[in-house]
């Protein structure tokens, strides 16, 4: 089965849990995709805060209603990708340079859910680990992570660098710690198991769910 089918099948899972009147935040990426067309052929009436512009124009044109994010404290439900999803629920994102706003969706949620293919799934956490960094004294950020790459890609919508730390993440609590210390690092793409309410991965043509013990 191929990937895009584990998408969808996980995407449209998610779909099912968005309700009538909610506030929904909406993540960004290939998984999220399947995801909006999925729930607007609802005809719900649900107000959304998008987390990069790709997705607030996607939801525009399918007649979903978009919320400026900086009016928004809370949201009943936050559907989201990953790129690397662990056995102990750490989770990596920001493939697509969104996981600063992506997190502080996540934040805003009463549940965060993660959807993907079965190919997200890893034993363990593995570089490279996205990272948003201010341009003010991005050298000496630079300098103090050591081991990062600038990625070539456009400054995120809020003007910050985007580049991926590429050491050992074996250790993501102690590595969140570290990157989270760092003067100029906005975010890092490090999602703790403590953020995600429920995971939904598409293994063939079926959805495999993981709903995390409070």
């Amino acid at each position: 089965m191929d990937q895009d089918t584990e998408k969808r099948v996980a995407a449209e899972a998610a779909a099912l849990l968005v309700e009538d009147g909610m506030h929904v935040g909406l993540g960004t990426g290939s998984t999220v995709a399947f995801l909006l067309p999925a729930i607007a052929a609802r005809g719900l009436n649900i107000t959304c805060v998008a987390t990069s512009v790709r997705t607030e124009d996607a939801a525009r044109e399918l007649g979903m209603k978009v919320a400026n994010a900086a009016e928004v404290n809370h949201l009943d439900l936050a559907i989201d990708g990953a790129d690397q999803i662990a056995p102990d629920w750490w989770i990596v994102k920001g493939g697509g340079a969104a996981h600063t706003r992506e997190k502080i969706v996540a934040s805003m949620a009463d549940r965060f859910v993660v959807i993907a293919d079965s190919s997200k799934t890893v034993d363990g956490l593995h570089a490279p680990i996205p990272l948003e960094l201010l341009q003010y004294g991005l050298a000496n950020t630079l300098r103090l992570l050591d081991d990062v790459t600038l990625r070539g890609v456009p400054d995120s919508p809020d003007g910050n660098v985007i580049a991926d730390y590429q050491g050992d993440a074996s250790d993501p609590v102690n590595l969140a710690a570290w990157l989270g210390s760092v003067p100029g690092v906005v975010e890092h793409g490090l999602f703790p198991p403590s953020m995600t309410s429920e995971i939904l991965i598409g293994r063939g043509d079926a959805v495999e769910r993981l709903t995390r013990a409070i």
